[in-house]
This record gives C-alpha cells, sequence and structure tokens, in this order.
C-alpha cells in the first residue's frame, strides 16, 4: 500500500508545559482544532462557490417556478434551506475528528445499501421523475448521494485494513468488486447511470493510489468499460444522448426532432455569452429553451449571464478546491485520511468538470449537477458536509492552557 506517514507533518505543540500530557483533565485547559493555511483557503473557496450558487439559481429558476404558479423565489429559498443544513454540518464535521468514521464505515454502507434498496418498494415512487426511482421522503432525500459518502469511507477503510492484501486479486481486490458493485447495480435498476459510473471511478481512484496492481486496476477497468458499453447498447435513454452528442458534433443547427435539446441550446447559451455575459438575470436560456437549466445545466446560464469570464471563474476555484484538498491530503493525520481526503477531493472535483464538460460539449451529457451551485439540497448537504470533513482532515488537534482560553469561532479566538 502506498506510504503515506512519510508526508506527514510533526504534531503540532501544546500551547502549555510540556510536562502535562493529553491525558490529563486540568483545570483551565481545553482542546481545539487549529486549521491549516489550505483548510482555511478551502472555506473561503467553498464559501464563494455556494453564494454565487444562490446567486445564479435565482436568476435560472425564477421564471420556472412562476410558471409552476409559485414564487419567484420558490427554488432558491429551498436551496437556502439546504444551505444552512450543510452549514450546520460542516461546522460540526470540521470539529470531529475524521479518524472516527473508520469504525463507522461498515454501517454507512450497509445503511447505503438499505436506502438505495428501499427506492424500489411499494409507494416509494413519489418525487420521482419520469419513471426513475431515485427519491425517499417525497424527493426531500436521494440515497445514491449518500452512497457516495459510503463508498469515500468504507473503501478507504478497508485499503488500510487489507494492507498490502490489496494487491491480491481473490481476498484483495474481490471485496470491493462485491460490495460497491452492489451499489452500482441498484443505481443501474434506478436508473442512474451517471451515479453508477461514479461509484466506479471513485473505487478505482482509491484502490490505484491506496496500492493495487495494475494489472488488476486495468482488468476491472476494461470489464466495467464493456458492461457500460452493453447497457448503453441495450438503453434507449443512454443511445439516444450519445447520439445527439453526436450530431450536436457535426452540425451547428438544433436536432431536427427536438429543437429544445439541451445539448444544442447549452453551446447557444455559452456562445451568446461572449467574454462578460449578457448580464445577471438577462438570459433568455432559462425562459424554457433549456431544461433543467436550473440543475443539470446550470452552468450554460453561468456561460451566458457571466460570459466566458464567468465560467472560467467558476473552473478556477473548482481547480483550487483540487488543489487545496490534495495539498491537506499530503499532510493527512493517518493513511485512511489520507486516502478519504483524496477521494472526498475527487469526487467533487471530478463532478464539477464532468458537468463543466457538458456544458461546453466536451462531453454527453451526463446529468451531473455542479457541486455548490445546481439545485438540489440533498447534494448540497452532502457537498458541505464532506468538505467539513476535509477541513477536519487539514487540522491539527491543539491543547490549550489557563482560563484565558477562547473558542476558535469567535473573534480572537484564532
Amino acid at each position: 500500500m502506498t506510504d503515506f506517514t512519510a508526508s506527514m507533518p510533526a504534531p503540532v505543540a501544546s500551547s502549555g508545559p510540556a510536562t502535562h500530557t493529553r491525558g490529563q483533565n486540568l483545570a483551565g485547559t481545553r482542546e481545539r482544532w487549529r486549521m491549516s493555511l489550505e483548510a482555511r483557503a478551502l472555506v473561503l473557496v467553498t464559501a464563494a462557490l455556494v453564494a454565487v450558487g444562490l446567486a445564479v439559481l435565482y436568476s435560472a429558476s425564477a421564471l420556472q417556478a412562476v410558471s409552476e404558479n409559485r414564487a419567484g423565489h420558490y427554488y432558491v429559498l429551498r436551496q437556502a434551506v439546504g444551505v444552512a443544513l450543510g452549514a450546520i454540518a460542516f461546522v460540526v464535521l470540521a470539529k470531529v475528528d475524521a479518524e472516527r468514521f473508520k469504525a463507522l464505515a461498515w454501517p454507512i454502507m450497509i445503511v447505503s445499501l438499505i436506502l438505495m434498496a428501499a427506492v424500489f418498494l411499494p409507494g416509494m415512487n413519489r418525487g420521482n421523475i419520469g419513471g426513475s426511482r431515485r427519491y425517499l421522503l417525497g424527493g426531500s432525500l436521494q440515497p445514491s448521494e449518500f452512497a457516495k459518502f459510503a463508498v469515500l469511507i468504507w473503501t478507504p477503510m478497508l485499503l488500510v485494513k487489507k494492507g498490502e492484501r490489496v494487491r491480491e486479486l481473490g481476498k484483495g481486490i474481490m471485496p470491493f468488486v462485491v460490495v460497491i458493485g452492489a451499489l452500482v447495480v441498484l443505481a443501474l435498476l434506478e436508473p442512474d447511470i451517471s451515479v453508477a459510473i461514479t461509484y466506479c471511478v471513485l473505487m478505482a481512484v482509491l484502490l490505484f493510489v491506496g496500492g493495487a496492481r495494475l494489472a488488476h486496476f486495468m482488468l476491472f477497468g476494461v470489464v466495467g468499460l464493456m458492461l457500460i458499453g452493453v447497457e448503453a447498447a441495450r438503453n434507449p435513454y443512454i443511445r439516444n444522448r450519445v447520439q445527439t452528442y453526436l450530431a450536436v458534433g457535426q452540425s451547428t443547427e438544433a436536432p431536427p426532432d427536438n429543437p429544445r435539446d439541451q445539448q444544442y441550446q447549452s453551446l447557444v447559451a455559452v456562445g451568446s455569452g461572449g467574454l462578460l455575459g449578457v448580464g445577471f438575470s438577462q438570459g433568455n436560456q432559462q425562459r424554457g429553451w433549456l431544461p433543467l437549466a436550473f440543475n443539470d445545466f446550470i452552468g450554460s446560464i453561468v456561460g451566458e449571464e457571466l460570459g466566458f469570464v464567468g465560467l472560467a471563474g467558476v473552473t478556477v476555484a473548482f481547480a483550487l478546491y483540487g488543489w487545496l484538498g490534495f495539498r491537506i491530503a499530503r499532510q493527512a493525520r493517518s493513511p485512511f485520511l489520507a486516502l478519504v481526503a483524496i477521494g472526498l477531493t475527487f469526487t467533487t472535483v471530478f463532478t464539477a468538470f464532468v458537468h463543466l464538460g457538458v456544458v461546453i460539449r466536451l462531453l454527453p451529457n451526463t446529468g451531473l449537477t455542479l457541486p455548490f451551485v445546481s439545485y438540489g439540497r440533498s447534494n448540497l448537504l452532502l457537498t458541505l458536509a464532506m468538505t467539513g470533513i476535509l477541513v477536519n482532515i487539514g487540522s491539527q488537534r491543539e491543547r490549550v492552557y489557563g482560563v484565558t482560553a477562547t473558542d476558535p469561532l469567535t473573534p480572537g479566538g484564532a
């Protein structure tokens, strides 16, 4: 397994006498987490993306809400609730030792499998769209999003537990294939092809970083691509998306059978935005031309209203998020936390860049949202929670002695 211990920083010294140990219960002492420079910068990047997301979401969803006989701020207010809940999760998880998730990995995975299976129970189709089965509680809970977190915690736990045995095929790799494969099958049955692919990619990245043999990695990669190809060939929905992607790439005109095709209208939106955009809330695509403009294609609205500069700014923000996250992983306190940090960072950045790639037609439509920006409270809550864990991994525990110890969340408490 890859040795992460060489790059780990030395423990932060306590701000008190060296003779006191962590186990002593001394009057006037307390422990707190001191965020590294990378963790502090990550908080700022996240806050900026959330703020931009709420602004763009209002512009992209107002007309849609009005057309549904709702107030224009209907969707942005619902998203604001997700921001509030996500902020609470962020603060709590940033102050909880992320190492504790190692013991919770199996329970989290089991709960994820149960929730993923629960969407197929009779009476659970409320809140789902187009015959798919992806939501519970009337659309408030999307189990596949929670399952991403399960993959990101369970896979590193088992990698660390197996150690060098991960290079074996039977007892090393197969347990990962069986458990993550169960999640993939459930995702395909919903159907949610993009999420199923995401699970596979996350597992592959973590196995590769965790020390799996390249031959095994390539073997399962080829098998996975073959299965995806078979599924795409028999699934008319996926086949139509690929055909539309190829058709738009061969012509500058809209597909004759669907002039409001998302891929084509996304190109129109980004192209009409030019360098600086047409102005906030002045775009035309959210007037019904671009379906799901505030969700799967909100990046197109950014490109239309804020132009190349706005879209490039969002891209740079996610690149910075990735750079900070991987630096945090390099300085992690343990191999488990290093793997978790890599997985958390990769998930957010990978999803963002796939979304942006779809917007400018580098990739066919995948249905992946733009983290922190697209409408979706389950995804927003999960992404903020994962960022909170990443901030904790980028922090060091320290002990403060004396009655003047202050809270790090209040002014002057740093």
